[in-house]
């Protein structure tokens, strides 16, 4: 019997990977019923993570209310892996984008401090590695409201702890970890993104990123001056690390301050998956997103499972939601790219067009 490995990454802003594979895998099955499908939704540390995890492995989710962005209660959700020994957090479930109207977008007083309340609960739980995904953030705090909640403190020059947000670090003088989790320093604290971008210039984490998140150009300049500040306070070297611009500089109050190792989120997730070792058994892989651009033409996120593919001998696809007009002149590591939005009638969700592009895909097979 013929073997497919069915592993889309999400359809931002529409569907989760996991529901995208599910969407994929039903027409698939209904287009080719004598394929076995093995399915393995994919992410890169962003949102979607903690479901592609426990939909890969299996484990139980955890719903804890917290604070939001601007410090109203949430309900957020973390995943627990391997017995409850690992805990997966995506700082978006509680500091997310995601989390705010348009209106209420406020980079200079949004805060990490919900995030960091699920890591206090995981550890306070037992579990012995953390696995933090950043992706989708509201935030430009460099990462101190989840550190605070951790037990840091950060002192202005009378010793008064600062508010919360971006804007208020530029008063920093000093930073207390006396009263630190004491589980802190005890576990594998494994920072995943796929971003790059160092925490200051014009690549990080406040030019590159803060005008998404609503800061206009007074907004972000504040911010990058208050960014530079925790860093000449806390690590100018850790600053340059790549990724230390993530999530507003989330990534650099973790690798700075907490012990924190920045790891790429897709190669994380797929070798907690075991995706090699289900690729060399499988004859295709057939892979998505939202937008199929140069990047992962040329081997960034599902384009890495393609280069892989390619080397086993096996044949790889893309069902996309769209192509960019970067991705022709990139090349193609695919064998195949499947323009899903071009199948699918006007008003069809992704979700529907995906089962009928599997459908139709998986037909065309016979």
């Amino acid at each position: 019997m013929s073997r497919w490995l069915v592993a889309p990454q999400e359809f931002k802003g529409t569907l989760t990977a996991a529901e995208a594979a599910t969407a994929l895998a039903e027409g698939l099955r209904q287009g080719a019923p004598g394929v076995e499908l093995d399915v393995a939704p994919l992410a890169d540390g962003g949102p979607g993570t903690v479901d592609a995890l426990l939909a890969g492995l299996g484990g139980e989710r955890v719903t804890c209310t917290v604070q939001g962005p601007l410090g109203t209660p949430v309900r957020a959700a973390y995943g627990l892996l391997d017995s409850g020994r690992t805990a997966v957090i995506e700082m978006a479930a509680a500091s997310g984008l995601s989390l705010l109207t348009q209106s209420e977008r406020a980079p200079l007083r949004t805060s990490t401090s919900g995030t960091g309340e699920l890591m206090r609960e995981a550890l306070d739980r037992g579990c012995e590695r953390l696995i933090i995904g950043l992706g989708g953030s509201a935030t430009n705090d460099g990462g101190t409201g989840a550190l605070a909640a951790l037990g840091f403190r950060f002192l202005d020059t009378h010793g008064v702890p600062l508010p919360p947000g971006g804007a208020a670090l530029k008063r920093l003088a000093r930073v207390d970890a006396s009263g630190r989790h004491p589980r802190l320093s005890q576990v594998e604290l494994l920072v995943a993104t796929d971003v790059t971008a160092p925490l200051l210039g014009p690549d990080g984490a406040s030019r590159l990123f803060g005008p998404q998140k609503g800061a206009d150009a007074s907004a972000v300049a504040e911010l990058e001056s208050a960014l530079a500040r925790l860093a000449e306070v806390v690590s100018p070297e850790v600053a340059q690390t790549p990724g230390a611009g993530a999530a507003g500089g989330f990534g650099y109050g973790l690798a700075a301050l907490a012990g924190g190792k920045i790891v790429s989120g897709y190669e994380l997730v797929a070798r907690t998956l075991r995706l090699s070792e289900r690729l060399a058994a499988a004859e295709a892989v057939l892979t998505g997103e939202g937008r199929f651009d140069r990047q992962t033409a040329l081997g960034k996120g599902p384009g890495s499972l393609a280069r892989e593919a390619r080397a086993l001998g096996r044949r790889s696809v893309m069902f996309a939601g769209m192509v960019a007009p970067d991705a022709e002149t990139g090349g193609s590591l695919f064998d195949e790219v499947v323009t899903v939005s071009a199948l699918a009638p006007p008003g069809v969700s992704y979700a529907e067009a995906l089962r009928h592009a599997g459908i139709w895909w998986a037909s065309r097979q016979k």
